[in-house]
């Protein structure tokens, strides 16, 4: 892998890891584009370890939330009269990225081979979008950070598995799944983050420890590295804008830009310009 192309896969994953319209979907149309064999080991593992830099960025930007979350979490557990909404908030993002690595780990095969497809691409976005424009549209939105419990996080976890499938999105499928859950907006889109930063910490360094030779004989380190720096400094700013955009707006033009790339991806598929795989 080019250098350049490197840069171009970190911009595009810190902009979209944390909008609700697949980093990884993006990544894979984007890696097939510049002729890049979407289904080759260090190439998957370079999609999951560039996503450690955009995580490092949530880390830096949540850092005085992770702070207080963790402490009362070790303060509940020493004294069950330190036992706040804090506390409970900490159980239900140990408990949702739990339930999230056991299911990623079983299904680690089928996550590298079959559904790196494209075609599962253009189904995750335009399928999903349904679900993310009824969830903005009869979720209750009555509950805040408060009101979180550690089967929310069960709950969340799961839903969270669904952006295996590339397309769907992870932040999508969080904040879709929160908004049933009658969680508000931004509660919504801040619980996304929490429960991003260990999965895909955990996924991009397992990648970066299981896959280190086939990143070092394919795609290289060097791109690597690259790659994850750009996306943290890209997805520090993308944070910002997002949660800011929440506070007031809908997620409508996420779910009409989802089905557009959708359509121009199958459309591209179906007359061959590009290739599933």
């Amino acid at each position: 892998m080019e250098w350049w192309q490197s840069v171009i896969l970190g911009i595009v994953e810190g902009v979209t890891e944390f909008l609700p319209i697949s980093s990884t979907g993006h990544l894979t149309v984007t890696e097939s584009l510049m002729g890049l064999p979407i289904n080759d080991p260090s190439v998957t593992a370079y999609t999951a370890i560039i996503q450690i830099g955009a995580m490092l960025a949530s880390i830096v930007y949540f850092w005085s939330d992770i702070v207080r979350i963790a402490g009362a979490w070790f303060a509940g557990l020493a004294n069950k009269d330190k036992r706040g909404p804090d506390f409970a908030l900490g159980w239900a993002i140990i408990v949702g990225f739990g339930v999230t690595a056991v299911i990623a780990l079983a299904l680690k095969d089928l996550i590298e081979g079959p559904l790196r497809s494209l075609w599962f691409v253009v189904g995750g976005l335009i399928l999903w979008s349904g679900v993310m424009f009824l969830a903005d549209r009869i979720g209750k939105q009555e509950r805040g950070e408060k009101s979180i419990t550690w089967v929310d996080g069960a709950k969340l976890g799961l839903i969270q598995c669904l952006s295996l499938v590339p397309g769907v999105s992870r932040s999508g499928a969080t904040i879709s799944g929160a908004l049933l859950l009658g969680i508000d907006r931004v509660t919504a889109t801040r619980m996304s983050f929490f429960l991003g930063i260990p999965t895909l910490v955990a996924a991009g360094g397992y990648q970066a420890v299981s896959s280190a030779s086939d990143v070092a004989a394919g795609v290289g380190w060097t791109a690597a590295i690259i790659g994850t720096i750009v996306s943290f400094v890209v997805a520090y700013v993308s944070i910002a804008w997002l949660l800011k955009f929440v506070a007031t707006n809908d997620f409508t033009a996420f779910v009409i830009y989802r089905v557009i790339v959708g359509v121009i991806i199958a459309v591209l598929l179906a007359v061959g310009i590009m290739q599933p795989f």
